[in-house]
């Protein structure tokens, strides 16, 4: 059996995956991690899947690249065959990641004609050799995202048989997405809303693995309701909620980590954030593509509307600089700010 790695980065002794944000194709790129960086310090970010083809093959610093301040920080990698997957971790390692997270819980018709994804949880056993082969070909945390089942799978009997068999391998910890994936009949956007959620399932999950990390995925909005989940996993992961809505990540750090907040507000920490725009500007960045992530930010307050429509108007002009953002923020009103966790 291959050995876990020693975990470091516990805070408080509190599980590495205790909140973490969901890999998410077209969203979670450099730009939106660091700006996620300035809401909160403790939770765990994960790169958009990356396929371990592309790594092998194509532009390593692009695909790969990332600001240091946004550790912790884990790559998320898509592929079926153990020894690609363990020379795209060895590459993986030498950009100082935290993490390597394998996708098994993808059901887009992409992973679906590369046969992996959420195809692999029919594979459990493939699954096992492509955590081995990562864990043998790099010294970092290797973890498994994957669905409860898949199409007609008894969720149970599907989820069980793939825990066994990559925690048999070594897998270092496991983020369970609480829903079926069906590849045939429903859209990615279908998967992630019409299956029902089992979170029993996954909290039987951390029962019968107790002394492994579990985080769950699927659902969850509400810091409440994220917080009560830590009762019976070791972490939450939520995706789409840190996206739309990424001024409750300012709440995520002293709610959920006993820790004062990186910034005493959002708008604090989107002027923390100018020196990143204008560096990236000056290396040829558009500013559209790193304002795209801000238009979830202030929600519910004054001025919010005006502030996405500023930025969505003049951030896309040629020679559009950090004073569009600057404007931006004057058109909110931050003396106003509902509780968001509730």
């Amino acid at each position: 059996m291959t050995q876990r790695v020693e975990l470091g980065g516990n805070i408080g002794g509190m599980s590495p995956w205790r909140f973490s944000i969901a890999p998410m194709m077209e969203w979670t790129d450099t730009h939106y991690r660091v700006l996620a960086r300035q809401h909160t310090r403790k939770a765990r970010l994960y790169t958009e899947m990356v396929t371990s083809a592309a790594i092998i093959h194509g532009d390593r610093e692009r695909l790969l690249g990332y600001d240091a301040s946004e550790h912790p920080i884990a790559v998320q990698l898509g592929g079926s065959d153990p020894q690609d997957l363990a020379r795209a971790a060895k590459i993986c390692a030498e950009f100082a990641y935290d993490e390597i997270n394998l996708n098994v819980g993808c059901p887009s018709d992409r992973v679906q004609n590369g046969a992996f994804g959420a195809c692999l949880m029919r594979e459990p056993a493939l699954v096992a050799r492509c955590v081995a082969a990562m864990k043998e070909a790099s010294n970092l945390p290797v973890t498994v995202k994957c669905r409860i089942g898949v199409d007609d799978q008894e969720p149970r009997e599907a989820l069980f048989a793939m825990a066994q068999a990559v925690l048999g391998a070594g897998a270092d910890a496991l983020i369970v997405h609480a829903r079926k994936a069906w590849l045939k009949g429903l859209s990615p956007k279908e998967n992630r809303d019409i299956p029902p959620l089992d979170y029993g399932l996954v909290h039987e999950l951390k029962q019968a693995w107790p002394d492994v990390p579990i985080a769950i995925n699927g659902g969850l909005e509400a810091l409440d309701a994220m917080r009560a989940q830590l009762d019976s996993v070791d972490g939450v992961m939520i995706g789409r909620a840190a996206y739309h809505n990424m001024s409750m990540l300012q709440e995520v750090d002293p709610l959920l980590y006993g820790a004062p907040a990186p910034h005493d507000s959002s708008r604090a920490a989107v002027e923390a954030f100018l020196p990143y725009i204008e560096r990236k500007l000056g290396q040829g960045v558009r500013l559209a593509d790193i304002t795209r992530h801000m238009l979830g930010l202030f929600q519910g307050r004054p001025g919010a509307r005006a502030f996405r429509r500023h930025l969505a108007t003049y951030a896309v002009k040629r020679g559009a600089d950090a004073r569009v953002v600057e404007d931006a923020l004057a058109m909110v009103d931050h003396t106003q700010g509902a509780r968001l966790s509730a």
